[in-house]
């Protein structure tokens, strides 16, 4: 699945909403772009995305059969 089927998937899921989804399209994207960055731009973006994924916390303990 690239990154256009997944940015579909997560519109026609109300994925929008799960913003783990979010960083899945992230991380497709930057894949998608690795050839065309430098190893110093790609692992600093991937920092970065790696450094939002661990600020979601564990935020849906307690809520998994709603939100998985």
């Amino acid at each position: 699945m690239d990154s256009q089927e997944l940015a579909q998937y997560i519109e026609a899921t109300d994925g929008i909403s799960k913003p783990w989804l979010l960083i899945q399209l992230r991380l497709k994207k930057l894949e998608e772009r690795k050839a065309s960055l430098s190893t110093q731009e790609y692992m600093q973006q991937l920092e970065d995305i790696h450094q939002d994924l661990m600020n979601l916390g564990q935020w849906w303990r307690g809520i998994e059969n709603e939100v998985f």
